[in-house]
């Protein structure tokens, strides 16, 4: 798993259009890596729903919000177009990145887990979740951004 102050590892992962988005082309601006279990379940979407809600508190702060799980492209589209979230729902279907990261769990699925990465491309903030069924408030990631900000 990358450490708090280290580079984040760059990857390159279709979204829910299937458009490929690589990390690397957000340098000049902080990322949001939200690595989730699966679309569609209970605590996910009330996750994503409030990343939708909290969106233009998260877009003042310069970030971009990307979620990240192993379900395909077609189930990221389904789940967006229901939610009506517009920031990229990566996926990971070969499990690459979730394995780069240290949060793919030994039942095939993602840990709930967070990332932010700073303007340069360095992993600021990291947090997993105890348990799948848990999840950070925005209020706490908010928090963490206007210190970024602040520090670097």
């Amino acid at each position: 798993m990358p450490e708090i102050n280290e580079y984040a590892p760059d990857f390159t992962l279709p979204d829910q259009d299937g458009k490929d988005v690589r990390l690397s082309d957000f340098r000049g601006k902080n990322v949001l890596l939200a690595f989730y279990p699966f679309d569609f379940s209970p605590v996910c979407t009330i996750e994503f729903g409030c990343f939708k809600q909290d969106l233009s508190k998260l877009n003042d702060l310069d970030i971009q919000v990307l979620g990240i799980s192993v379900d395909s492209k077609h189930c990221h589209k389904e789940f967006a177009n229901k939610l009506k979230l517009n920031f990229p729902l990566l996926s990971d279907f070969g499990k690459e990145v979730c394995k780069l990261y240290g949060t793919l769990r030994k039942e095939g699925f993602s840990e709930r887990a967070y990332f932010i990465i700073d303007r340069n491309g360095i992993i600021r903030f990291r947090h997993v979740m105890p348990a799948p069924k848990d999840r950070l408030e925005n209020s706490e990631l908010i928090k963490e951004l206007n210190v970024i900000n602040k520090n670097y």
